[in-house]
């Protein structure tokens, strides 16, 4: 199967996913705070961290799996794992500064991004 076929349907079962985690979250405790984020931030970091260990581990491991599994399920289920795991492989060199800088740019500049489109949506309508 086509590497980008491989992703497309592992995004579409992450996202089938966190939508579902979305849903019964709001049931389950309501619509005041994000929890449903939350949890898929939180497991989806889990999830990437044990994959790319037994991957680093097994080096058998396909290029294929890796792609539907991390890029792919994990991507569309949370893009913060892959965040997670960039910030974490800088750190793991040792540049610990540059992980500093990685994530106060990408919360930063994401939230901002954020604020702009918000304030472009409202002037246009």
């Amino acid at each position: 199967m086509a590497p980008w076929l491989l992703v497309a349907f592992g995004g579409a079962l992450g996202s089938v996913a966190r939508h579902g985690v979305n849903v019964a979250s709001a049931r389950l405790f309501g619509s005041g705070f994000p929890f449903g984020t939350l949890t898929v931030n939180v497991a989806g970091g889990l999830a990437m961290g044990l994959l790319a260990g037994l991957f680093a581990l097994k080096t058998g491991a396909s290029q294929n799996l890796r792609l539907f599994l991390m890029t792919g399920v994990l991507g569309g289920f949370t893009t913060f794992s892959a965040f997670s795991l960039d910030a974490m492989t800088l750190w793991e060199r040792g540049e610990g500064g540059l992980a500093a800088v990685y994530v106060a740019a990408s919360v930063g500049l994401s939230i901002g991004a954020v604020a702009a489109g918000l304030a472009l949506a409202r002037a246009l309508g």
